[in-house]
């Protein structure tokens, strides 16, 4: 003896449950995407202060080997957003010290400090 089975929604009534269900899932997901973009893009900036770290501090000793405005010359060797976390040291021996505050690129603030060496001799002519 077989059993009837039990009457099925017509195809379209079934597809008409799944109205919406694709919007539903990409406002899930629109959060996560969100943050994932902002955490690359602040990956990028942070590579960013490192590799230019390094050239400010260059320009820097350079300048102050001479006898410039060390300071002066690591702004510029920096593009303007990471310009004002900027704090130089140079001592008598030709050694500059570069720090960086890498910004947040959602509010205001700094991540952290990335800082930089260079060396060159004193130019005395």
């Amino acid at each position: 003896m077989t059993h009837p089975s039990p009457p099925r929604a017509p195809r379209t009534a079934r597809l008409a449950a799944d109205d919406g269900q694709s919007a539903v899932e990409l406002v899930a997901m629109l959060p996560i995407v969100v943050i994932l973009a902002a955490a690359l893009w602040q990956a990028v900036v942070a590579g960013q202060a490192v590799w230019v770290s390094g050239a400010a501090a260059r320009a820097a000793a350079r300048a102050a080997a001479v006898g410039g405005d060390a300071k002066q010359a690591a702004r510029r060797a920096l593009p303007g957003a990471l310009e004002r976390g900027l704090r130089v040291e140079c001592n008598d021996d030709g050694k500059a010290e570069v720090h960086i505050a890498i910004p947040l690129v959602v509010g205001s603030g700094s991540l952290t400090t990335v800082t930089a060496q260079a060396h060159f001799e004193r130019q005395d002519g």
